[in-house]
């Protein structure tokens, strides 16, 4: 974990296209774009998290001599272009949406405007950090939604596939809104909370449950919960628990956070039974904690069982997204600046799969809000330089079966660019918030969608539409590309 410096971090045909264009210069400035194409999970939105650590990585740009001796060892890279590296740093210009925002697919999350060499090597890094903690933090929110108001912990470490994995993947689940993580270092590096009980080893290590559950609470009687499950939860685990609860309430301890935690078994049968018996004894407001493999879908099960769990742990099928374990982000050229003119040639990549063909051009996002609900319309892609009224009407229209239309009346919407300036001319312009300010932020985010695009399955897809000038310059280019791929057949009968 080379936490300053990442430049090696990159796909070896990065650097054997940065020689090429090294050899071969046109001084070209390009656009690159790093945007995903499917929410995850097939959910209604997506959440974009990792751009601290795209800065930190940016800012970091640099071979080290060491660097420069590995590539040399390699024997693919000339003396030249590694004299060249030495140097080396980003000069470039660099947009993107805000961490903690709602994002939908096909909008770039990432915009890089640098020369080519530049814009090449960061691809891979990029669509790295970006993709994982978006996912993550997808994944969380999704868990979080589930959950409906309970807290929710992240303590997948020990399944993470890593420690980066670990660490950025509570991060992410942190910006969605997690209360807390297991994970120390994570805690220390980013100044969120961190939390948890104990483990079954600690029962198993005294000479009964009684003891083990009474010592604990002597030392951590502000956050007493226990771990009810290692031998038999509602004959053993609870009374056990009920009993210490006793001995303190009697003692002058005033309970606040403590409860209980089921990591196993029929979770809405035990915790119903455990809430009884706990309110029997007058502790009707114990928290019940449950963990054991869940993720968004058991926990809404749960919950529509009228299970009594007022708390989750959530491990392994968080920090993996073990459903949907890629976000699926790619990284293209958009555009070409003309050196005589300075204007950027629109670029276009075709594909058989509709879907992979790419929106051309220098584009930012407007977000229409309707302006009496407070709720996401519709997002619009268009070009960088279009600007719009909102006391005008504006029609909407679907890119791909554009016959699909919607009116939205001027007065009634407002609108909000996503994509904000980070890198100027290689300096970074942007102050990243504290992660538990994106908490904030993601918190406002999830309250501008409707609940039908929240849903875990089926949800409400959100309207991205392009622009009329973007969609005419798309139908351009495809056009063109046509008529030379004509020609071209023509040529060879």
């Amino acid at each position: 974990m080379r936490a300053n410096n990442l430049t090696l971090l990159t796909d070896f045909y990065e650097l054997t296209m940065m020689q090429g264009y090294f050899k071969n210069p046109t001084d070209q400035t390009v656009i690159f774009d790093m945007f995903y194409r499917t929410n995850p999970s097939n959910g209604g939105y997506a959440i974009a998290a990792g751009l601290e650590q795209v800065i930190e990585y940016i800012a970091n740009l640099r071979f080290t001599d060491e660097d420069i001796s590995y590539l040399e060892s390699l024997g693919s890279f000339d003396r030249d272009f590694l004299e060249y590296l030495k140097n080396f740093h980003f000069s470039g210009d660099i947009y993107a949406i805000p961490e903690g925002t709602v994002v939908f697919p096909r909008e770039p999350l990432v915009k890089v405007i640098a020369p080519i060499m530049e814009a090449q090597l960061v691809e891979t890094t990029i669509l790295n950090i970006i993709n994982h903690q978006s996912l993550i933090a997808t994944k969380a929110s999704r868990v979080v939604h589930a959950a409906a108001g309970d807290g929710v912990m992240e303590f997948g470490l020990r399944r993470a596939q890593g420690p980066d994995a670990g660490i950025f993947g509570a991060r992410a689940a942190m910006i969605a809104g997690c209360i807390g993580t297991s994970n120390v270092l994570t805690g220390q590096m980013f100044h969120v909370p961190v939390l948890g009980t104990h483990a079954h080893s600690w029962i198993m290590s005294f000479p009964d449950e009684y003891t083990a559950f009474k010592t604990y609470a002597k030392m951590y009687p502000d956050a007493c919960i226990l771990l009810v499950d290692t031998y038999d939860v509602l004959n053993s685990g609870v009374p056990n628990a009920i009993r210490v609860f006793e001995e303190m309430r009697a003692e002058g301890v005033h309970l606040t956070r403590y409860g209980i935690r089921i990591d196993s078994g029929d979770l809405a049968y035990l915790s119903k039974e455990a809430y009884k018996m706990l309110c029997t004894a007058g502790f009707d407001d114990a928290v019940i904690s449950a963990s054991s493999d869940l993720d968004e879908y058991l926990i809404h099960s749960l919950k529509s069982q009228d299970a009594k769990i007022n708390s989750w742990g959530v491990g392994t099928n968080l920090i993996t997204s073990a459903d949907n374990p890629a976000f699926g982000g790619v990284y293209k050229l958009a555009a070409v600046q003309d050196p005589a003119t300075g204007q950027f040639i629109p670029k276009i990549k075709l594909s058989e799969n509709t879907e992979k063909v790419t929106n051309p051009g220098n584009k930012t996002i407007y977000r229409i809000y309707s302006k009496k609900t407070g709720k996401i319309k519709a997002d619009l892609i268009c070009l960088a330089d279009e600007r719009f009224d909102e006391s005008q009407d504006m029609v909407l229209f679907d890119p791909v079966d554009t016959w699909k239309k919607t009116k939205v009346l001027g007065g009634k919407y407002t609108m909000r660019e996503l994509l904000v300036p980070v890198f100027q001319k290689g300096k970074c312009v942007y102050q990243s918030p504290s992660v538990m300010e994106l908490q904030a932020i993601c918190r406002q985010e999830m309250s501008t969608l409707w609940e039908e695009c929240k849903r875990l399955t089926n949800p409400h897809e959100v309207y991205v539409d392009l622009s009329q000038k973007l969609y005419d310059m798309k139908a351009e280019l495809l056009e063109q590309m046509s008529r030379e791929a004509m020609e071209l057949d023509e040529n060879q009968e």
